[in-house]
Protein backbone atom coordinates (compact mmCIF):
# COMPACT_ATOMS: atom_id res chain seq x y z
CA UNK A 1 0.00 0.00 0.00
CA UNK A 2 1.41 3.07 -1.12
CA UNK A 3 2.42 5.63 2.13
CA UNK A 4 -0.09 8.05 3.56
CA UNK A 5 1.32 11.65 3.18
CA UNK A 6 -0.02 14.50 4.78
CA UNK A 7 -1.17 17.49 2.06
CA UNK A 8 -2.38 21.56 2.63
CA UNK A 9 -5.77 21.81 1.94
CA UNK A 10 -5.17 24.44 -0.60
CA UNK A 11 -3.73 21.60 -2.91
CA UNK A 12 -6.86 19.22 -3.16
CA UNK A 13 -9.47 20.05 -5.99
CA UNK A 14 -12.42 17.84 -6.20
CA UNK A 15 -13.37 15.40 -8.65
CA UNK A 16 -15.49 16.69 -11.74
CA UNK A 17 -17.08 13.17 -11.60
CA UNK A 18 -18.37 13.47 -7.89
CA UNK A 19 -21.49 11.97 -8.01
CA UNK A 20 -22.39 13.93 -4.52
CA UNK A 21 -24.42 17.05 -5.03
CA UNK A 22 -25.06 17.77 -1.76
CA UNK A 23 -23.93 18.20 1.18
CA UNK A 24 -25.66 18.33 4.07
CA UNK A 25 -24.67 21.41 6.76
CA UNK A 26 -25.95 19.18 10.03
CA UNK A 27 -23.52 16.44 9.14
CA UNK A 28 -20.90 18.07 7.81
CA UNK A 29 -20.81 20.41 10.87
CA UNK A 30 -21.31 17.04 13.11
CA UNK A 31 -18.12 15.46 10.92
CA UNK A 32 -15.80 18.82 11.19
CA UNK A 33 -16.26 18.56 14.96
CA UNK A 34 -15.18 15.21 15.21
CA UNK A 35 -11.87 15.71 13.20
CA UNK A 36 -11.06 18.46 15.67
CA UNK A 37 -11.93 15.98 18.44
CA UNK A 38 -9.94 12.61 16.22
CA UNK A 39 -8.71 13.79 13.22
CA UNK A 40 -9.23 12.57 10.09
CA UNK A 41 -9.63 8.65 10.59
CA UNK A 42 -9.22 7.64 6.57
CA UNK A 43 -6.91 9.03 4.35
CA UNK A 44 -8.35 10.74 1.16
CA UNK A 45 -7.47 9.03 -1.77
CA UNK A 46 -6.15 11.70 -4.48
CA UNK A 47 -3.61 11.50 -7.95
CA UNK A 48 -1.55 14.37 -8.94
CA UNK A 49 -2.70 16.24 -12.06
CA UNK A 50 -0.16 16.83 -14.51
CA UNK A 51 3.10 16.67 -12.20
CA UNK A 52 2.05 19.92 -10.64
CA UNK A 53 1.48 20.53 -7.23
CA UNK A 54 -2.21 20.12 -6.85
CA UNK A 55 -4.06 17.03 -6.28
CA UNK A 56 -7.45 15.49 -7.51
CA UNK A 57 -9.61 13.82 -4.54
CA UNK A 58 -10.63 10.50 -6.22
CA UNK A 59 -12.31 9.41 -3.07
CA UNK A 60 -13.01 11.67 0.18
CA UNK A 61 -14.30 15.33 -0.66
CA UNK A 62 -16.65 15.29 2.18
CA UNK A 63 -13.78 14.54 4.72
CA UNK A 64 -12.45 17.65 2.78
CA UNK A 65 -14.67 20.24 3.08
CA UNK A 66 -15.23 18.97 7.28
CA UNK A 67 -11.58 19.28 7.43
CA UNK A 68 -11.75 23.03 6.16
CA UNK A 69 -14.68 23.73 8.35
CA UNK A 70 -12.60 22.37 11.08
CA UNK A 71 -10.04 24.73 10.27
CA UNK A 72 -7.15 22.03 9.87
CA UNK A 73 -4.75 22.76 7.23
CA UNK A 74 -3.68 19.36 6.40
CA UNK A 75 -5.36 16.02 5.55
CA UNK A 76 -3.64 12.33 5.49
CA UNK A 77 -4.01 11.22 1.48
CA UNK A 78 -2.82 8.31 0.15
CA UNK A 79 -1.64 8.73 -3.65
CA UNK A 80 -2.67 6.41 -6.52
CA UNK A 81 -0.85 6.46 -9.64
CA UNK A 82 -4.08 6.96 -12.44
CA UNK A 83 -5.27 8.99 -14.95
CA UNK A 84 -8.05 11.22 -14.82
CA UNK A 85 -10.63 8.53 -16.73
CA UNK A 86 -9.69 5.86 -13.84
CA UNK A 87 -9.75 8.41 -11.50
CA UNK A 88 -13.17 9.18 -12.05
CA UNK A 89 -14.63 5.72 -12.36
CA UNK A 90 -13.05 4.72 -9.02
CA UNK A 91 -14.70 8.34 -7.52
CA UNK A 92 -18.16 7.04 -8.95
CA UNK A 93 -17.72 3.84 -7.63
CA UNK A 94 -16.81 4.62 -4.28
CA UNK A 95 -19.65 6.84 -3.71
CA UNK A 96 -22.08 4.85 -5.12
CA UNK A 97 -20.74 1.94 -2.46
CA UNK A 98 -21.34 4.53 0.06
CA UNK A 99 -25.38 4.67 1.72
CA UNK A 100 -25.60 8.35 2.12
CA UNK A 101 -25.97 9.27 -1.88
CA UNK A 102 -29.54 9.98 -2.77
CA UNK A 103 -31.20 7.43 -5.18
CA UNK A 104 -31.10 10.28 -7.93
CA UNK A 105 -27.66 10.81 -7.57
CA UNK A 106 -26.83 6.89 -7.80
CA UNK A 107 -28.88 6.66 -10.86
CA UNK A 108 -26.90 9.59 -12.39
CA UNK A 109 -23.60 8.07 -11.52
CA UNK A 110 -24.32 5.05 -12.73
CA UNK A 111 -25.62 6.90 -16.27
CA UNK A 112 -21.95 8.63 -16.09
CA UNK A 113 -20.49 5.05 -16.06
CA UNK A 114 -22.55 4.09 -19.04
CA UNK A 115 -22.47 6.87 -21.24
CA UNK A 116 -19.03 8.45 -20.78
CA UNK A 117 -16.83 5.61 -19.71
CA UNK A 118 -18.63 2.47 -21.57
CA UNK A 119 -19.09 0.22 -18.84
CA UNK A 120 -21.86 -2.35 -18.92
CA UNK A 121 -24.22 -2.71 -17.09
CA UNK A 122 -22.95 -6.31 -16.11
CA UNK A 123 -19.70 -4.75 -15.19
CA UNK A 124 -21.10 -1.88 -13.23
CA UNK A 125 -23.60 -4.65 -11.18
CA UNK A 126 -20.50 -6.79 -10.61
CA UNK A 127 -18.39 -4.17 -9.25
CA UNK A 128 -20.88 -2.89 -6.84
CA UNK A 129 -22.06 -6.01 -5.44
CA UNK A 130 -25.91 -5.37 -7.33
CA UNK A 131 -27.76 -7.24 -9.82
CA UNK A 132 -28.66 -5.59 -13.31
CA UNK A 133 -32.35 -5.45 -12.42
CA UNK A 134 -31.33 -3.12 -9.75
CA UNK A 135 -29.21 -1.25 -11.93
CA UNK A 136 -31.78 -0.96 -14.60
CA UNK A 137 -34.19 0.25 -12.09
CA UNK A 138 -32.22 2.62 -10.61
CA UNK A 139 -31.30 4.15 -14.43
CA UNK A 140 -34.69 4.38 -15.12
CA UNK A 141 -35.43 7.16 -13.18
CA UNK A 142 -33.28 9.84 -15.00
CA UNK A 143 -36.14 9.15 -17.51
CA UNK A 144 -38.23 11.42 -14.85
CA UNK A 145 -37.89 15.25 -16.13
CA UNK A 146 -34.97 17.37 -14.36
CA UNK A 147 -37.40 19.84 -12.48
CA UNK A 148 -39.69 16.57 -11.28
CA UNK A 149 -36.48 14.98 -9.47
CA UNK A 150 -35.36 18.03 -8.13
CA UNK A 151 -39.11 18.18 -6.78
CA UNK A 152 -38.93 14.95 -5.71
CA UNK A 153 -36.47 15.49 -4.02
CA UNK A 154 -37.20 18.60 -2.02
CA UNK A 155 -40.37 17.27 -1.09
CA UNK A 156 -38.65 13.58 0.57
CA UNK A 157 -40.69 11.39 -1.59
CA UNK A 158 -38.75 8.12 -1.88
CA UNK A 159 -37.37 6.35 -4.74
CA UNK A 160 -40.70 4.00 -5.05
CA UNK A 161 -42.45 7.30 -5.43
CA UNK A 162 -40.17 8.25 -8.49
CA UNK A 163 -40.50 4.71 -9.93
CA UNK A 164 -44.67 4.69 -9.51
CA UNK A 165 -44.32 8.12 -11.73
CA UNK A 166 -42.98 6.45 -14.13
CA UNK A 167 -46.11 4.71 -15.82
CA UNK A 168 -47.41 8.34 -16.66
CA UNK A 169 -46.95 9.07 -20.16
CA UNK A 170 -46.75 12.66 -20.25
CA UNK A 171 -44.94 15.28 -17.68
CA UNK A 172 -48.59 17.20 -17.30
CA UNK A 173 -49.67 13.99 -15.83
CA UNK A 174 -46.90 13.30 -13.45
CA UNK A 175 -47.20 17.31 -12.40
CA UNK A 176 -51.02 16.35 -11.86
CA UNK A 177 -49.71 13.27 -9.93
CA UNK A 178 -47.22 15.16 -7.58
CA UNK A 179 -49.60 17.98 -6.73
CA UNK A 180 -51.94 15.54 -5.29
CA UNK A 181 -49.48 13.42 -3.50
CA UNK A 182 -48.39 16.84 -2.31
CA UNK A 183 -51.15 17.99 -1.08
CA UNK A 184 -52.68 14.82 0.39
CA UNK A 185 -49.44 13.40 1.63
CA UNK A 186 -49.94 9.73 -0.15
CA UNK A 187 -47.46 7.22 0.96
CA UNK A 188 -46.21 4.94 -1.77
CA UNK A 189 -49.24 2.69 -1.28
CA UNK A 190 -51.49 5.43 -1.93
CA UNK A 191 -49.31 6.71 -4.84
CA UNK A 192 -49.51 3.40 -6.97
CA UNK A 193 -53.62 3.37 -6.80
CA UNK A 194 -53.69 7.20 -7.31
CA UNK A 195 -51.66 6.37 -10.83
CA UNK A 196 -53.98 3.04 -11.18
CA UNK A 197 -56.62 5.45 -11.27
CA UNK A 198 -54.77 7.84 -13.46
CA UNK A 199 -53.54 5.00 -16.20
CA UNK A 200 -57.31 2.92 -16.31
CA UNK A 201 -58.71 6.74 -17.17
CA UNK A 202 -56.47 7.73 -19.95
CA UNK A 203 -58.07 6.38 -23.12
CA UNK A 204 -55.85 3.63 -24.89
CA UNK A 205 -54.32 4.78 -28.39
CA UNK A 206 -55.35 1.73 -31.29
CA UNK A 207 -52.29 1.11 -32.85
CA UNK A 208 -52.53 1.99 -36.64
CA UNK A 209 -53.25 -1.14 -38.85
CA UNK A 210 -51.30 -1.41 -42.10
CA UNK A 211 -53.69 -3.40 -44.44
CA UNK A 212 -51.40 -6.04 -46.00
CA UNK A 213 -52.50 -7.36 -49.70
CA UNK A 214 -51.42 -10.90 -49.41
CA UNK A 215 -53.11 -11.45 -53.26
CA UNK A 216 -49.76 -10.28 -55.56
CA UNK A 217 -52.25 -9.96 -58.22
CA UNK A 218 -53.49 -6.76 -56.74
CA UNK A 219 -49.31 -5.45 -57.61
CA UNK A 220 -49.35 -6.79 -60.73
CA UNK A 221 -52.73 -4.89 -61.99
CA UNK A 222 -51.19 -1.84 -60.20
CA UNK A 223 -47.86 -1.67 -61.99
CA UNK A 224 -49.93 -2.56 -65.04
CA UNK A 225 -52.21 0.30 -64.29
CA UNK A 226 -49.02 2.30 -64.02
CA UNK A 227 -47.38 1.37 -67.02
CA UNK A 228 -50.55 2.12 -69.71
CA UNK A 229 -51.16 5.09 -67.43
CA UNK A 230 -47.73 6.13 -68.96
CA UNK A 231 -48.23 5.21 -72.80
CA UNK A 232 -51.41 6.84 -72.88
CA UNK A 233 -49.49 10.03 -71.37
CA UNK A 234 -47.49 10.08 -74.40
CA UNK A 235 -44.26 8.71 -72.55
CA UNK A 236 -42.95 5.84 -75.31
CA UNK A 237 -42.28 3.44 -72.18
CA UNK A 238 -40.80 -0.43 -72.71
CA UNK A 239 -41.88 -2.91 -70.26
CA UNK A 240 -40.87 -6.86 -70.47
CA UNK A 241 -42.71 -9.24 -67.84
CA UNK A 242 -41.25 -12.14 -66.76
CA UNK A 243 -43.12 -14.50 -64.67
CA UNK A 244 -41.78 -17.82 -63.47
CA UNK A 245 -43.08 -20.36 -60.66
CA UNK A 246 -41.06 -17.88 -57.77
CA UNK A 247 -41.73 -14.93 -59.44
CA UNK A 248 -42.97 -12.11 -61.70
CA UNK A 249 -40.40 -9.38 -63.05
CA UNK A 250 -41.03 -6.27 -64.65
CA UNK A 251 -38.69 -4.61 -66.50
CA UNK A 252 -39.59 -1.06 -67.72
CA UNK A 253 -37.57 1.04 -69.89
CA UNK A 254 -38.68 5.14 -70.04
CA UNK A 255 -36.63 7.58 -72.35
CA UNK A 256 -35.81 10.19 -70.50
CA UNK A 257 -36.30 12.41 -73.67
CA UNK A 258 -39.66 11.85 -73.69
CA UNK A 259 -40.24 13.07 -70.44
CA UNK A 260 -40.75 16.76 -71.03
CA UNK A 261 -42.55 19.56 -69.03
CA UNK A 262 -46.24 19.30 -70.23
CA UNK A 263 -46.06 15.20 -70.25
CA UNK A 264 -45.21 15.40 -67.05
CA UNK A 265 -48.76 17.72 -66.32
CA UNK A 266 -50.19 15.06 -67.18
CA UNK A 267 -48.56 12.16 -65.49
CA UNK A 268 -49.74 14.30 -62.69
CA UNK A 269 -53.61 14.55 -63.55
CA UNK A 270 -53.61 10.91 -64.41
CA UNK A 271 -52.20 9.89 -61.44
CA UNK A 272 -54.41 12.28 -59.12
Amino acid sequence: MNDIRHIKTEQLLPNPYQPRHKFESDQMLSLADSIKENGILQPLLIRRINNSDYFEIIAGERRLRAAILAGVPEVPCVEVDCDYEHSAVLSILENVQRSDLSFFEEAAAIGQLVEHFGMSQSEIAKRLSKSQSALSNKLRLLKLPADVRYFIEKEGLTERHARALLRLESEKDIWAALNIIKEKGLNVENTEKLIDSMCADKPKTKPKRIKVFKDVRIFVNTVSKAIETMKASGIDAETDRTETDDYIEFRVKIPKKSINEPTLKVLKANSA
